[in-house]
């Protein structure tokens, strides 16, 4: 193996919540009677993508609107984009526990480092920026608006191994969910889980490996001179 590929949300960094109290801040700029209460995300969170998302609340509780969806969505989802951005640039987030001695480690030993995630591209910018001081660690990142189905599709996990110009063989899948465990799977790829706040209750069955976090990353490394062996 010769690259790490990892997801964003929940794998790097849990910002569920801030993702959740920017929908809200959205949808209350638009003066929409809509809120989304803790549960009712982790239960929206089974679809991946935030216009996929809104578009799947509404459908579910019958909403009608004035505005077309079409319409409606993208520029709700641009208002949510930029109360996130704000959220986290003032640190309004928490990053997985080891995950950054483990890129660290990680690029120490030479290892390339990528990202495929459903987000949008300015979501991660906004967290790289943040959490590490910019994306120059990430030779790739694959963005959800880049692909024409989002995960459990592997269509993410496909591209960025085009632009690394690697066969899945030679790489190592991080998720925290199991749309992405899916999604790795389908591309071929191994894959090691640290389950996030919305997600521990998720079946990760099928999974190379089950991990709480990445502080004790050993289980990983051995993952993975297995895989440089085979």
């Amino acid at each position: 193996m010769s690259a790490f590929i990892f997801d964003v949300d929940g794998t790097l960094a849990e910002t569920e919540e801030v993702h959740r109290a920017a929908f809200n801040a959205a949808f209350a700029e638009a003066s929409l009677p809509w809120h989304w209460e803790s549960d009712r995300y982790k239960e929206l969170l089974r679809v991946s993508g935030g216009k996929e998302r809104m578009r799947t609340f509404v459908d579910e509780e019958e909403i009608l609107s004035e505005t077309p969806l079409d319409d409606l969505i993208p520029r709700l989802h641009q208002t949510k984009t930029r109360h996130y951005g704000q959220a986290v640039a003032e640190g309004q987030f928490v990053l997985r526990p080891g995950i950054l001695d483990f890129v660290a480690e990680a690029r120490e030993r030479g290892i390339r480092l990528a990202i495929a995630t459903t987000t949008s591209q300015e979501n991660v910018d906004a967290l790289l920026a943040a959490a590490f001081g910019g994306s120059e660690a990430f030779e790739v990142i694959a963005c959800g608006d880049m692909v024409a189905a989002k995960k459990p599709a592997p269509d993410i996990y496909q591209l960025a191994l085009e632009r690394l110009g690697l066969p899945a063989a030679a790489c190592l899948s991080f998720e925290d969910s199991s749309n992405g465990l899916r999604a790795a799977k389908a591309a071929g790829l191994r894959c090691v889980v640290t389950p996030a706040q919305y997600t521990v209750d998720e079946d990760f069955t099928g999974a190379d490996l089950v991990l709480p976090d990445l502080r004790n990353a050993g289980p990983v490394w051995e993952l993975f001179a297995a895989g440089a062996a085979a």
